[in-house]
Order: structure tokens, then C-alpha cells, then sequence
């Protein structure tokens, strides 16, 4: 079967994988042939991890159109639980099993608080909905950045005070130190890991958009009383898509953990919330491949303009408004259409011309 005689959804699909994977062949060309500066390669998990929760944001903005705030939440319950596991297991279990442990445990408590904040905030609408995902993101943040946790002979130890308050033994160990999260973490995120996770998310969260209930999901966006008159199910879609949308960003932020030495709470803050929102609206709501691009070059772009310094943030914000005027604009997104139409029918009058001759 050729590209052109597929479907439309499949052939988008496989541009979409293909855009991916030619990225990890660049990379990796360019580190065999020593064209990777130390800063690009600093660079590459975090696009990697910035990607898969732009994507999984989309299934909830732009495909079930609900504006969540609080993916950071889901980012912050999933690295630190994922990373907990993998500090507890690297030294007595094999690497790729504490890995993927870390990986599975991040991605299900962070499914497990979807479920619970999806249930009550799930009713609620447009800008109310804005703001209590917003403030779970932040009293997970908070309630973070106040916790130790620790161990010792007599069993797990945790208070909201201080370490001291903890009463551990001597040879009691501190896993959680409050506003200095978690320490001395082994780095084990690669880049390699790192595109595999975005894979896994393009291949789930595609096929959901393209499945019976993916189709449901759309519906319930684009008419809410309609779907619900023809039987669909709208807290369970609501649900279903705010729940693989939260266990992804859990997943990320273990991919983002394990690649530092220390793991802090104030890394997610309502700033990565809306940094990742960003990323999706840029890209286009509801468009997958909008949003994997988009948190790519937003994500390096700051790098790149370090060079200019006091005006890297500057020509940055104008990148952002140029960017928002072109995908978001009706005038622009009219003259593209206009543009695109024209070159399929001069394509389609090129190929009658050759099958007359």
C-alpha cells in the first residue's frame, strides 16, 4: 500500500512517527560525528520529556477540550514516586528493571490522582476548572516541598515539620528532605530512553484519537448536549482521556527526574504548568504533531539565543507572538489553506496531464 492511498488519520499518524524518529537518527549522527556541543545534548531529555507532556496535555485541551492547568501536579506525584522506587531499587535490582519500575509507578500515581482530582473537577467547566487544577498543582508543590521521609529499622518515618521531628535511629535514611527533595540520585534518563517514552505516548494516545472512543471523546468537545442525547458516556470519556493524559505526565517526570542529581519541588510550579500549555496552544489545539515540534523548538530555542543575552528573552517572546499569528490567526490560516489548495490542484492537474499522455 502506498503513502497516498492510506488513509488520511494513518498517513498523518506515520509523518508524525517518522518526524520522531528522523530527529533521533540527526542526534545521533551528530553526536557519533562530534557536532553535539555540551549544551544541546544537556538539552535532549528534557525536550524529549517536555514533548510527551505536551502531547498528553492536548488530549485534554484540545481533543477533549477542558483547560487543565495542573499537569505540573501530575508531573511533580509521578517523578517523585518513580524516583523513589528507582533510589530504593537501583542497587539491588538490575538497571532496566528499576527503570521500568520507576517508570510504571510514576505513570500509575499519577493515573491514581487523576482519577481522584478528575472525579469532582471533571464537572465543572471552562475557566472554574482552570483554577482548581491550577491549586492542585500548587498544593502538590507545597505539600511536597514540606514532607520528609525517611526510614530506619523500625519502619518508614514522614513529617510535614522538619527531619528532626521524624524521631529516625542514627542509621535511619532521610529520602524526602522537605525543600531539598530528594538527593543523590543516580542519573539514568538517556536520550535513547527518552524517545522510546515518546513513541509509547504517540502510539497510545493516536490510537485512543482514532478509536471509538476517541471519536466519542471529540464529540463530547465539540457538542457536550448532543453526545449525552446519543448515549456516550461523558464522565467516563471525560475521565478516560484526564487519566491517560495525567499517568503520561507522571512518566515524563520520571524521565525529567532521573536526569538530574536532586529532584525539588519547586521545579513544578504553576510556571511549568503554563509553559506546557503553551507548547500545546502554539502547536494547535487538538493538532499531535503541532505540539511535538512546538515543545521541541521552544524548548531549545532559549538555548540557542543565549548568545544574545539581554535580548534572548525578548526576540524569545516575539518567536511566541509570530508563532501564535501564524497558527492561530483566521486571516493566516485562510491564506494557508488557499495556499495548500493551490498546490494540490496544480498537483492534480500535472498528473491528468501525464495519465492523457
Amino acid at each position: 500500500m502506498s503513502l497516498k492511498t492510506m488513509k488520511k488519520s494513518t498517513r498523518s499518524n506515520l509523518i508524525t512517527f517518522g518526524i520522531v524518529i528522523a530527529f533521533y537518527l540527526i542526534v545521533s549522527l551528530m553526536s557519533v560525528m562530534g557536532m553535539m556541543t555540551s549544551s544541546f545534548a544537556g538539552q535532549l531529555v528534557p525536550i524529549c520529556a517536555y514533548v510527551v507532556l505536551a502531547v498528553s496535555l492536548n488530549l485534554t485541551v484540545g481533543i477533549l477540550g477542558e483547560l487543565s492547568l495542573g499537569h505540573a501536579g501530575f508531573m511533580s506525584v509521578g517523578a517523585f514516586a518513580g524516583t523513589l522506587v528507582y533510589t530504593l531499587t537501583f542497587e539491588n535490582t538490575p538497571l532496566p528493571v528499576s527503570i521500568l519500575l520507576s517508570f510504571l509507578v510514576g505513570g500509575a500515581v499519577a493515573g491514581i490522582f487523576g482519577l481522584l482530582i478528575g472525579i469532582p473537577v471533571l464537572r465543572l467547566q471552562g475557566d472554574y476548572l482552570a483554577i482548581v487544577t491550577l491549586a492542585f498543582g500548587e498544593i502538590i508543590k507545597n505539600f511536597m516541598n514540606a514532607l520528609y521521609l525517611g526510614y530506619d529499622s523500625t519502619g518508614v518515618h514522614f513529617s510535614l515539620k522538619d527531619s528532626a521531628s521524624m524521631g529516625l535511629a542514627p542509621d535511619g535514611v532521610v529520602l524526602i528532605n522537605g525543600a531539598m527533595g530528594i538527593t543523590g540520585i543516580k542519573k539514568a534518563s538517556t536520550f535513547t530512553m527518552g524517545i522510546i517514552l515518546i513513541l509509547l505516548t504517540l502510539v497510545v494516545i493516536l490510537n485512543l484519537v482514532n478509536s471509538r472512543a476517541g471519536r466519542a471523546i471529540t464529540a463530547i468537545r465539540d457538542n457536550e448536549i448532543a453526545a449525552q442525547s446519543v448515549g456516550i458516556n461523558i464522565t467516563n470519556y471525560k475521565l478516560m482521556a484526564f487519566i491517560v493524559s495525567a499517568v503520561f505526565a507522571g512518566m515524563a517526570g520520571v524521565l525529567y527526574a532521573l536526569n538530574f542529581s536532586s529532584l525539588v519541588a519547586k521545579k513544578f510550579d504553576y510556571n511549568t504548568s503554563i509553559l506546557i500549555l503553551v507548547f500545546v496552544v502554539l502547536g494547535g489545539m487538538g493538532n499531535i504533531r503541532g505540539s511535538v515540534i512546538a515543545a521541541a523548538l521552544l524548548t531549545v530555542l532559549p538555548e540557542l539565543l543565549r548568545s544574545m543575552k539581554d535580548y534572548r528573552m525578548l526576540i524569545y517572546a516575539i518567536v511566541l507572538i509570530v508563532m501564535m499569528i501564524f497558527n492561530q490567526s483566521p486571516q493566516i490560516v485562510s491564506w494557508r489553506k488557499k495556499i495548500t489548495a493551490g498546490f494540490k490542484a496544480k498537483r492534480a492537474a500535472k498528473k491528468e496531464k501525464k495519465e492523457a499522455a
